[in-house]
């Protein structure tokens, strides 16, 4: 209950500074003899104040058990409130009667002196203790956006991993809750042995196991869930971002190596690159070619929509195409030659769910501008496989569910574009993986058989069936 009504105080705590600003305001224009008529608002504009600023004192308190604040801060910010509190109710009491013994104006400008020092650290508790400061060192500092970008990394392989690649990014986007000011759930990110110690619910890094670890669950939920962090009205981690710290940890979450000292793939090198300069962005092969190319025949599209597929343009200023059966599980022979007729405007095509088998293949194979093929839940053997190495450009390839092997796979590998293999129940076991990852050192193989967490928040909503 008590957090119930600690919640509250984001939403009471601006009525009092509004409020006795507005009764300052008054008493200062009642002095005035054009305006000495608003002296009979005064006191009851004061008496508003004082009682908001009393429930907010009371909403702040509440608030203060429930939450993991600077102590010293939220100390001196209740005390500042309690004395606003007092000094408001003292200016009330003298408005309402000019004997109270007490100095109008001198009870006036300590309102005024209290309301900005209290709002002042409301605010660092909820932003940090350079709430105020940071604007202006960001202006004289000539980088506004210092805040929310990582700093270049002239030499990103000499670099420290977790100094100059993993402290950023936490920096930029957790320690604002769980930093020196504020440690919402008793976690501290912004010291490494407090990091590793984990919060009140536990470690939050296994290192070895991105997986496993409760900060990348954390990051991976949806925006709408309460659990996902950052919330949903902060700044947002980039997919390079999450990426980076899923490789830290995997690699053992070492506080001390450098960059050159742990394994990469040829994706996590792309975003390592990407730190080196702000402007400068991973050297990555487009999925759509550079070269302009003619534009299809209208009725060759045509008649392949008739037979069940879909066609559309990549994108709206390109001639080329992708293909999908999406809504058809049946690949006609008519069908293959139509495809083979737009074999320079073809780039992505998907035949997943379909009746296709290896002689379909033999049409694939000449489809040379190709950049994603899937070919998922279809009857792809590794003879078919065989056939796709005419495919230089391939880079992205869905076998899932095929009954492919490590011997048609390997048959693959003077395709050096290609990036991402997706394997999920094929016909290889996990020493097969292994070796395939040597043999495609630079491709991203995803063996599927994710596990999705579940939380305690987690709630399975059972509905009564109607009978009719």
């Amino acid at each position: 209950m008590s957090e119930l009504f600690g919640h509250f105080h984001p939403v009471l705590v601006h009525l009092p500074i509004g409020i006795l600003m507005a009764g300052l305001l008054l008493q200062w224009l009642a002095g005035k003899e054009k305006y000495k008529s608003l002296q009979s608002a005064v006191p009851i504009v004061l008496l508003v104040g004082a009682v908001s600023a009393l429930f907010s004192c009371i909403t702040g308190a509440l608030l203060s058990t429930t939450d993991d604040y600077n102590t010293a801060l939220v100390s001196w910010h209740m005390w500042m409130a309690i004395a606003l509190t007092l000094v408001a109710g003292m200016l009330y009491a003298k408005a309402k009667n000019p004997q109270f013994p007490a100095n109008k104006n001198v009870l006036a400008i300590g309102l005024l002196a209290l309301i900005i020092i209290t709002g002042h650290l409301g605010g660092s508790l909820t932003h940090g203790s350079d709430y105020l400061t940071k604007p202006l060192v960001n202006i004289f500092s000539g980088d506004s956006n210092s805040s929310l970008t990582i700093k270049p990394v002239p030499n990103v392989q000499e670099a420290q991993v977790y100094t100059d690649v993993i402290k950023p990014i936490l920096q930029t986007r957790c320690y604002s809750c769980h930093g020196a000011e504020k440690q919402k759930g008793g976690l501290r990110m912004d010291d490494s042995l407090r990091l590793i110690k984990g919060g009140k619910d536990g470690i939050v890094i296994e290192a070895g196991s991105a997986e496993k670890s409760e900060l990348i669950k954390r990051l991976a939920l949806s925006l709408s869930n309460d659990d996902h962090m950052p919330p949903k009205e902060k700044p947002q981690l980039t997919k390079s971002q999450i990426a980076l710290l899923h490789w830290w940890i995997d690699n053992g979450a070492d506080f001390n190596k450098k960059v050159k000292e742990i394994e990469q793939s040829s994706d996590i090198k792309q975003h390592l690159l990407a730190l080196q300069s702000p402007q400068q962005k991973a050297a990555e092969i487009t999925t759509i070619p550079d070269a302009p190319v003619s534009k299809a025949d209208e009725q060759v599209i045509a008649k392949l929509k008739t037979a069940g597929a879909l066609v559309l343009p990549v994108a709206q200023t390109s001639n080329y195409l992708m293909v999908s059966f999406i809504t058809d599980t049946t690949v006609s022979t008519d069908a293959l030659r139509l495809i083979q007729q737009l074999n320079k405007q073809i780039v992505w095509l998907k035949l997943a769910n379909t009746n296709i088998s290896d002689a379909a293949l033999q049409t694939v194979e000449q489809l040379t501008q190709l950049t994603r093929l899937d070919l998922s839940n279809t009857g792809v053997t590794d003879a078919g496989l065989k056939q796709l190495t005419p495919l230089s450009n391939l880079q992205h390839l869905n076998l899932v569910n095929t009954k492919v092997t490590i011997e048609g796979i390997t048959s693959l590998k003077n395709i050096k574009t290609l990036k991402e293999l997706y394997l999920y129940k094929t016909g290889i076991n996990q020493s097969g993986y292994t070796d395939l990852k040597k043999i495609f050192p630079h491709t991203t193989i995803d063996t599927g058989g994710y596990i999705v967490p579940t939380f305690a928040t987690d709630t399975t909503v059972v509905k009564e069936k109607k009978e009719y």
